[in-house]
């Protein structure tokens, strides 16, 4: 039988402007994008949700 994975989660603000080099940022330290979705402000503000496996 498999070990059951534990992930870890984190939200972050995306700016529009820098959407890559934020995602890339991000990707790099192990965080796996899960969505983006319209910030709780609404209008162009943007929220992404990540998960990475808890060590």
């Amino acid at each position: 039988m498999s070990e059951k994975a534990i992930w870890e989660y984190f939200s972050a603000p995306v700016l529009i402007h820098a959407t890559k080099q934020i995602l890339d940022n991000y990707g790099s330290e192990g965080w796996e994008l899960v969505t983006i979705m319209s910030g709780p402000n609404g209008g162009d503000s943007l929220v992404a949700y990540f998960k990475r496996p808890k060590s």
